[in-house]
């Protein structure tokens, strides 16, 4: 996962990961307006995927040739950044294959590092605690929640 893609493909699924991290937290709070507004958001984004004339009003709306044409903000300093490396499973398709119970055994093989890795390919570190996090068990239970996650995204609309 992940192979092939453009800086700006990386980019979306980021931002649409934390997206859904935030529709999960507000959905813990309040579940009535996390689904109004996950069917919103849906029902929004796959109009302008079927139409273009409704994908340029809506970036139109959004002043998107604006945002674009600004000069970019120079990024904060921070401390130095820490590279990740690939991780060494897909989760997903570890999941697909073995489901729960199988994605977990093979996750409690690995260490806190290469667990941290799958985290921050799969952009699963949505509330930015995962990287302080010290334990493998809790790192396993957050990679297996996001798994089932994204598995069954959808499913209640079906």
């Amino acid at each position: 996962m992940g192979v092939g893609l453009s800086a700006d493909e990386l980019g979306l699924r980021r931002i649409t990961s934390d997206a859904e991290g935030s529709l999960a937290a507000l959905g813990k709070t309040n579940p009535e307006l996390g689904i109004a507004l996950s069917r919103l958001v849906q029902t929004v984004a796959d109009e302008a995927a079927r139409t273009p004339r409704f994908a340029k009003a809506l970036g139109d709306a959004l002043m998107l040739g604006a945002i674009q044409t600004a000069a970019p903000q120079p990024v904060p300093a921070r401390g130095p950044a820490t590279a990740r490396s690939k991780g060494v499973l897909d989760p997903f398709a570890v999941f697909e294959v073995s489901g729960d119970a199988g994605l977990r055994a093979r996750l409690k093989t690995l260490n806190v590092k290469q667990l941290k890795d799958i985290v921050a390919e799969h952009s699963m570190n949505y509330d930015k605690a995962a990287m302080r996090w010290k334990s493998a068990p809790r790192l396993v239970d957050r990679i297996v929640e996001r798994v089932q996650t994204r598995a069954t995204k959808g499913d209640v609309l079906r």
